[in-house]
């Protein structure tokens, strides 16, 4: 059985584990114009109240305001966005108005300062419950405070990103009974 399995590189790894949808991550500091970046490592770690722990490498622009501020909006767009999300991922907001350059609709939130993404399926109003593991691991834990969904995208396929440019569209839905409410 073994003969017919090739090993696997440990650095594409990832590319078989990236469970959850690419998603956008929104952050403003009181003065400066809101950014938005490309992100695909997070994960649930608690369903009530929601917590999301999500990578934010030091080196992103949005590092910086997620520190200072400790509040972030997560954005769930639809797969035909993939063109756009890709787009704000390969630059940053530290010398682009990703808002003006993309065409995303900015709306205020009612919990953090980080805009909600107009477009989005799914918005969810962020606070940092615990960053003891950024020093480490560039790991936030969010709290969502605050969620919005846009009714005519609740269907909308999502993208998953499979690494270096490969993405996947979300296919057919299927419904398994559970037990589990």
């Amino acid at each position: 059985m073994f003969a017919m399995m090739k090993e696997l590189p440990l650095s594409k790894v990832y590319q078989f584990i990236e469970p959850g949808p690419v998603v956008l991550l929104t952050t403003q500091v009181p003065g400066t114009k809101p950014n938005v970046m490309t992100m695909s490592w997070l994960m649930m770690l608690e369903f009530e109240p929601p917590l999301i722990a999500c990578v934010v490498a030091e080196g992103n622009y949005s590092f910086a305001a997620l520190q200072k501020q400790h509040k972030c909006v997560i954005a769930v767009p639809p797969a035909n966005l993939a063109k756009i999300v890709t787009d704000i991922g390969n630059c940053t907001g530290g010398d682009t108005d990703k808002f003006g350059s993309f065409d995303l609709t900015p709306l205020p939130a009612s919990q953090v300062e980080a805009p909600l993404i107009g477009e989005a399926i799914v918005n969810l109003e962020c606070r940092v419950k615990d960053s003891q593991m950024v020093k480490a691991y560039n790991l936030f834990v969010l709290e969502c405070v605050k969620a919005w969904e846009t009714p005519k995208l609740k269907d909308a396929p999502m993208l998953h990103h499979h690494g270096y440019g490969h993405f996947s569209v979300d296919g057919e839905r299927i419904h398994i009974k559970s037990k589990m409410r």
